[in-house]
């Protein structure tokens, strides 16, 4: 894979240099040719102990760069043999082909191969990338099954193994698969894990699988990024669509907009290609060639909008968004950081508009609360706002 297909460092850097990692002087060139100048936070954190073979947990978002984080120490530590000694295991299908563009790029100075296996595509074809012995196995949790209970691929040789987005994972019912494919390993291996939380059951899923792990935190203390204008429009039900007409008619950058439900992403990506706008949709729903023409043709500029539901979102690299819609108010907290996020990636700027009505005012006051201040409430041309209305001051009790 060309080094002009990978992404650029998403967020800010360190103050490390690569050279003070311990790298190969193959591996610091390769990165030099990226344009890297230094190590993101994850970086820096995870691949010193990495290559040490220290197990770890890493807390980090989609977009800190984790994916160089852990795939660097895997093409070094690898022998360039006939077995597969290294799996990766990720929830999508879109982040599984990310994950294995930057391992064929590291990879190749050291002749080590690498082999996605996802759902929607042939598996008779990736039957024959497996026959040609690939060093490194990215999957996603149920196509791999497959393989294993076919006996086209043989995981007892894996000596690194990764959980890529272990909260995400268990959001989209994984657990059970991940349980079984674990159970196959090698006991004697390194293991790392990577996630943006740690909900009960992948702190359980560490407890288990993982030998006396580092843990390395870098996220955001419940903190959107710097760098971002956030917007709130109350608005009555009816007037939700009005809303978001006359938001992209005013903000006319890069904007991806985001719906709860797939069934809403295609309903809205429908209105929005009606009004004359650019639009394409991603949700679980769509096949796979589906899905990588809308985000390559978002991230070229064909369609300015992309509709998306956050488990079709998650972990993909989309950078220069400048505009992200809340259409539908996100469930929680984390949700509502992960989707800023997508916007002023590294030093740039971007605005969040989220659309609401009085229905959402509890989330409201609990992601206030989280993020230490309010959000502004805004109106938007031709939209007419919803009034909240305040409780009344108590007054003293009066005696006649």
């Amino acid at each position: 894979m060309h080094e002009s297909n990978l992404p650029i460092q998403p967020v800010p850097e360190s103050h490390l240099s690569f050279d003070d990692l311990g790298l190969t002087p193959e591996l610091r060139t390769a990165v030099a040719e990226l344009g890297w100048q230094k190590p993101t936070p994850i970086q820096a954190a995870v691949i010193p102990p990495a290559l040490e073979g220290h197990d770890l947990i890493g807390l980090a978002e989609t977009g800190s760069g984790k994916t160089a984080a852990f795939g660097l120490p895997i093409v070094q530590r690898l022998p360039a043999d006939q077995k597969v000694r290294a799996l990766v295991l990720s929830p999508t299908r879109e982040i599984t082909l990310q994950t294995k563009g930057f391992l064929d790029y590291f990879g190749a100075s050291r002749r080590l191969r690498a082999v996605a296996l996802i759902g929607g595509l042939n598996i008779r074809h990736q039957m024959d990338t497996l026959a040609k012995k690939p060093q490194i196995v990215v999957a996603t949790p149920g196509r791999l099954l497959d393989h294993l209970e076919r006996g086209t691929v043989r995981l007892d040789a894996v000596s690194e193994l990764v959980l890529d987005e272990g909260d995400h994972m268990l959001d989209l019912g994984f657990m059970p698969q991940i349980h079984r494919i674990l159970e196959r390993l090698p006991a004697e291996r390194h293991t790392m894990m990577f996630s943006a939380t740690m909900p009960p059951p992948i702190e359980r899923l560490a407890q288990r699988f993982l030998s006396d792990p580092l843990r390395l935190d870098v996220t955001p203390k419940g903190k959107a990024a710097s760098g971002i204008s956030h917007r709130l429009y109350l608005v009555d039900i009816d007037n939700k669509r009005p809303c978001i007409l006359s938001l992209l008619n005013r903000e006319l950058g890069s904007t991806l907009v985001f719906t709860r439900r797939k069934v809403d992403a295609e309903w809205l990506s429908r209105v929005l290609a009606r009004e004359g706008h650019r639009v394409e949709r991603i949700h679980s729903d769509l096949t796979q060639a589906q899905r990588l023409q809308a985000l390559d043709g978002f991230r070229e500029g064909k369609h300015r909008i992309l509709v998306a539901t956050d488990v079709a979102a998650r972990g993909l690299d989309i950078p220069a968004i400048e505009h992200v819609v809340n259409y539908d108010i996100p469930d929680s907290v984390d949700d509502y950081v992960h989707r800023a996020g997508r916007t002023a990636r590294g030093d740039a700027e971007g605005v969040v508009s989220t659309i609401a009505t009085f229905l959402d005012k509890p989330l409201i006051k609990e992601l206030e609360a989280t993020l230490g201040f309010e959000l502004p409430r805004c109106t938007t041309l031709g939209v007419e706002p919803y009034v909240e209305r305040k409780p009344p001051r108590r007054m003293g009790r009066r005696f006649r």
